[in-house]
């Protein structure tokens, strides 16, 4: 050990210290949330990809990245201009916001967790994919497989934001209680991915119109019924998960109300799916509130799988520490 930490700090080192310190709590903050924010703006973001796509607007805008040439195309503006042209604003905004996260992160690298920087260069490079796709989703007409791919790239950089901010959260706020066993996060990650593969089949049922072509000419069933039979293991997983966190009462009331609102949006998708069937698409805004829905219940297990990750991390490292107590004292 060296003579400087055995040396008790002076007023003034101890005032610089504390500076620093609340200096580096400001800035995590400042990141934190304008991760939240950009995470909302993102479920907005596809909201809103979504009411384009149920009211045909997907080509209301026939150039890129301009629409008639234009930034505001205000002579041709109407209900679906505005929704395709919208949707361009509020992905250029995510953009530059996503842009300006980066530039922060890798600037207050040294008042960051290591980690951050790189993971918020990875949600940019799912960004320029994202761009890329939107782009092609226009000039190629709405090709399914790439409109398809455009709905699950969009999802992949809402639950990494989502992730970035759930594994951001102080100390105060995530859950640290001392639980022997608590649930394995491999538990709602499983429901997530299930809930994710779910997703892309709904998108893929929208872009191939395929409730539409089932009933009327016997077509792209097996799509359509990908989507139905996709329902089970998403719902039986979920299930699972609210079953196993309610029944660990010692669990933080944060992980109690996820496993809640997990509930909550699961019963809501089923009966927005079913109804959605039996109205063969025919209601746009029925529509677009159950594919929001499902991204909502995926954002949910997302930060519930982190909070159990984090739990459980907390969990090792205390009985590693009061193991090492223990030997001490022996």
């Amino acid at each position: 050990m060296s003579d400087s930490a055995l040396t008790p700090q002076s007023p003034a080192g101890r005032d610089a210290s504390l500076s620093h310190h609340a200096n580096s709590l400001l800035i995590h903050t400042r990141i934190r949330r304008s991760i939240w924010k950009i995470a909302f703006a993102t479920l907005l973001l596809m909201a809103v990809g979504s009411a384009t796509r149920v009211m045909n607007a997907g080509l209301a805008c026939p150039d890129w990245p301009l629409c008639y040439g234009q930034l505001v195309p205000t002579a041709q503006m109407n209900l679906q201009v505005f929704l395709e042209w919208f949707h361009r604003l509020d992905a250029a905004l995510i953009g530059l916001s996503t842009l300006l996260l980066v530039c922060s992160s890798w600037w207050y690298r040294h008042q960051l967790p290591t980690w951050l920087p790189w993971a918020t260069t990875m949600a940019m490079g799912l960004i320029l994919v994202q761009g890329a796709l939107g782009a092609f989703t226009v000039t190629e007409l709405l090709r399914f497989d790439i409109v398809t791919a455009h709905l699950g790239t969009a999802l992949l950089f809402f639950i990494t934001l989502l992730t970035i901010g759930t594994c951001l959260l102080p100390v105060s706020q995530s859950p640290n209680l001392q639980i022997s066993s608590p649930p394995t996060p491999l538990l709602p990650l499983t429901a997530a991915i299930f809930v994710y593969i779910q997703s892309i089949l709904g998108g893929l049922v929208g872009s191939r119109w395929a409730l539409h072509q089932c009933f009327g000419n016997s077509e792209l069933c097996a799509v359509m019924n990908s989507h139905i039979i996709g329902v089970v293991p998403a719902t039986l997983s979920c299930l699972a998960v609210v079953i196993v966190v309610w029944r660990n009462a010692n669990l933080p009331r944060s992980i109690r109300q996820l496993a809640a609102g997990t509930a909550g949006l699961l019963v809501c998708q089923i009966l927005l799916g079913v109804a959605t069937f039996k109205l063969h698409l025919q209601v746009a805004p029925l529509t677009v509130i159950h594919q929001t829905v499902g991204a909502l219940l995926l954002g949910t297990l997302v930060v519930l799988t982190g909070l159990l990750w984090r739990l459980n991390r907390s969990t090792v490292i205390n009985h590693s520490i009061d193991t090492a107590r223990s030997s001490i004292r022996s």
